[in-house]
């Protein structure tokens, strides 16, 4: 099965794309052209890591009956300073809120993504390093 997307330049370093019915605007900051009329691509690279692995997490408890209250995960990468600049380290730091919550149940969520189902971790994990953490009930 083939994946297409087209992105449409708008004008200075900003494009447009359109990706499952919605618009998504790309563009850079005033210092090198742009208007900074939407994110830059490479921040886009952690938020589909964070969003692929948390609909998977997120999916797995719910059919393991694990009640959350709230969940949240951020995703921290060192990018490199040199030409190309790249990410060449991701921490996935997975958030759960709630009441007596299974680590056991967390922990399994966690590795069944990683390990099986988020497509995107996938292909990341063989040019970046990976690691990631869980918080139980950390403060907001």
């Amino acid at each position: 099965m083939k994946t297409s997307l087209n992105l449409n330049w708008i004008d200075g370093m900003a494009f447009e794309s359109e990706v499952n019915g919605h618009k998504i605007v790309i563009d850079a900051v005033e210092s090198v052209g742009g208007k900074d009329r939407g994110p830059r691509p490479k921040p886009l690279m952690l938020l589909a890591l964070a969003g692929c692995t948390s609909m998977d997490v997120v999916s797995i408890l719910k059919k393991m009956r694990v009640e959350l209250e709230d969940y949240g995960c951020e995703v921290v990468a060192n990018n490199t300073e040199e030409h190309p600049k790249h990410y060449d380290e991701m921490k996935i730091i997975y958030k759960f809120w709630g009441k007596d919550l299974p680590k056991e149940k967390l922990e399994k969520a966690v590795n069944l993504s990683e390990e099986r189902y988020c497509g995107v971790s996938y292909i990341y994990k063989k040019y970046v390093k990976m690691s990631y953490e869980i918080q139980i009930n950390p403060e907001k």
